[in-house]
């Protein structure tokens, strides 16, 4: 249950909370993506779904000129405020991935560290990801691999909730994890597609805790919350994720579970 802020208008407040918790957990994959990026001193970046500036900070501290840009007010003022703090030029500008707003051709490289993989719609999304890469810049993204015990997490959470709320199950997302389906995606606009992956440990004194935290500070579980707690269903929910999460977890007598992540590179 850890994602980059959503790129959909439409989606949950990003802003409340405290997210900060959760981009310091995903600050290596931001440092990975990055790094296969290779960003270079003077090029022209974009972040789309920069949250609190994980990955626009990073490139800015390389000698980029960085935009992020994020749907949540109040991370983007974090980010600004990050920014000063460290010296770093960058600007950070409200938007989202299917309506990104900058001009034609405007980055060398462009960015998402699991922010785009959010977009309602992928297909405009990675067109206007297209339209903002210049004709010899590359678009570098992570996304999860949907299995292991958070992502059984997030499956019964949208369980719960449907049920809770008597909504149907909506269409699969799509599989941004998929170097086939990226493929087919970024095709069109003339891109090929290169695929790595990486691990990341998400770790804490028990499963327990790891879920207080979250339930306190994540912007989708602090919705979570809100909406069960009334109906008499949050602590029945807590039990099922602590089942979970211990099921999955990998450390006896602390908490750790690994997820995997792959982070695509798309070139012309």
């Amino acid at each position: 249950m850890t994602a980059e802020s959503t790129t959909s208008p439409a989606g949950p407040d990003w802003g409340i909370g405290h997210y900060e918790e959760t981009a310091a957990q995903i600050l290596p994959v931001a440092e990975d993506v990055v790094a296969r990026a290779a960003i270079g001193r003077g090029e022209r970046v974009v972040d789309v779904g920069c949250g609190t500036g994980n990955a626009s900070l990073l490139a800015a501290s390389r000698g980029a000129r960085v935009t992020g840009v994020d749907p949540a007010s109040r991370l983007l003022e974090v980010a600004r405020r990050e920014a000063a703090a460290r010296g770093l030029e960058a600007t950070f500008v409200s938007g989202h991935a299917a309506a990104i707003p900058l001009e034609d051709d405007a980055a060398d490289a462009v960015l998402s560290v699991f922010g785009v993989i959010f977009a309602p719609d992928a297909v405009p999304a990675a067109a206007e990801m297209a339209r903002v890469t210049a004709p010899q810049g590359r678009i570098v993204l992570s996304a999860w691999i949907p299995e292991g015990a958070f992502f059984e997490l997030l499956r019964m959470r949208g369980e719960v909730l449907g049920a809770a709320l008597g909504t149907p199950p909506g269409p699969p997302p799509f599989a941004w994890h998929e170097k086939d389906a990226l493929a087919r995606l970024f095709a069109p606009h003339g891109f090929h597609v290169e695929q790595a992956q990486g691990r990341l440990p998400i770790t804490a004194a028990s499963a327990r805790a790891y879920l207080d935290r979250h339930f306190t500070n994540h912007p989708l579980s602090i919705a979570t919350v809100a909406t069960l707690r009334p109906l008499g269903l949050f602590e029945s929910f807590r039990d099922r994720a602590i089942e979970i999460l211990e099921a999955g977890n990998e450390s006896p007598g602390s908490f750790r579970v690994t997820s995997r992540y792959i982070v695509a590179t798309a070139r012309r």
